[in-house]
């Protein structure tokens, strides 16, 4: 049995490791109610050029993009993965990272080899160059300060390649952030791009209205989500609206398109963001709880021995009295 001076050693480790967690999770929630803040300003944006360039195409009978032309074999494929920089986020790199080994397994199973990775986070770079896989260059600095320019550096050189042939498939590998308590790692196409109608809206399933991760608050989101959902799919949304082409169909094109990759890419990113930092707010609050309960385990522990070492303090001193 430990003695009292061991008990309460690790009684004072728990208490600095608590302090510890407890803030990380403070900072970690600051962080996220910024990332949210940058979500909600960039979502107006997302929604009107979606439906501008979507109830285009509809509207628009033979309109059509070279970046949407599937490529007749895919020799070469690229993967966009977002990780952090930093841990202490539970399974998010993790898992991310997993679901791009799976990717490069499911493309070799095919007879696919020339795999370009676009590593978007120092986790994920490391991985990647420590694997031997081909990386496109280092964009540590997107995952901790989100930059639209750098973006969409990157999104003009995957068009400009897929348009040359010189990569046929290029997919996006990220956490899409529902909420606080929810984020859904997802494996998107970003080329060829999908400009069917029926994906319009399918990712502004966002909460950003709420930071709170409990087991209670992630109910009621859920909750809350499967409502809205409900409402969304009763309502019809409108289309077809009426467009004068000017100066012509081609170069229209040529500008939205463009813009709606862009968009795809820094969306991803912010996402990825928000999605580590509420990864890191749970699982610090999770380690905050796990250090109280061993408080209260070592608390009683130490009074027990302390009214065990009193006792028997007193039992000797009965004894003694008797003698």
């Amino acid at each position: 049995m430990p003695s009292l001076k061991e008990i309460k050693t690790r009684i004072a480790s728990v208490n600095s490791t608590r302090k510890i967690t407890s803030a990380m999770k403070m900072v970690a929630s600051s962080k996220l109610h910024h990332a949210q803040v940058a979500i909600q300003n960039m979502l107006p944006y997302e929604n009107q050029l979606e439906h501008i360039l979507k109830s285009f195409l509809i509207s628009t009978p033979g309109a059509d993009s070279p970046y949407s032309l599937e490529h007749s074999q895919v020799k070469r494929v690229a993967l966009v993965v977002f990780t952090s920089n930093s841990s202490l986020c539970g399974g998010f790199n993790t898992n991310t990272i997993k679901m791009m080994l799976d990717a490069v397994d499911e493309y070799k199973a095919q007879g696919i080899d020339d795999i370009l990775i676009y590593p978007v986070g120092r986790k994920v770079e490391e991985k990647a160059r420590k694997m031997g896989f081909q990386v496109a260059g280092t964009f540590c600095d997107l995952a901790d300060k989100p930059n639209s320019a750098q973006c969409s550096e990157i999104a003009h050189e995957l068009g400009e390649k897929f348009l040359a042939g010189e990569i046929d498939k290029v997919e996006l590998i990220y956490h899409h952030f529902k909420s606080a308590g929810s984020q859904i790692l997802t494996r998107k196409t970003l080329l060829p791009i999908d400009l069917s109608t029926e994906a319009i809206g399918e990712d502004n399933d966002r909460d950003l209205t709420s930071n709170v991760a409990t087991a209670k608050a992630q109910e009621y989101l859920r909750k809350k989500q499967d409502s809205e959902d409900t409402r969304n799919n009763v309502k019809a949304v409108e289309l077809n609206d009426d467009f004068i082409v000017e100066p012509d169909l081609e170069t229209v094109l040529k500008a939205l398109v463009p813009k709606q990759l862009r968009l795809m890419v820094y969306t991803a990113l912010l996402d990825s963001i928000a999605s580590e930092h509420a990864a890191r707010m749970v699982a610090m609050q999770t380690a905050t709880d796990n250090a109280d309960e061993l408080l209260r385990g070592l608390n009683l522990q130490y009074n027990k021995s302390r009214q065990a070492a009193i006792t028997n303090e007193l039992l000797d001193l009965a004894g003694g009295a008797q003698e």
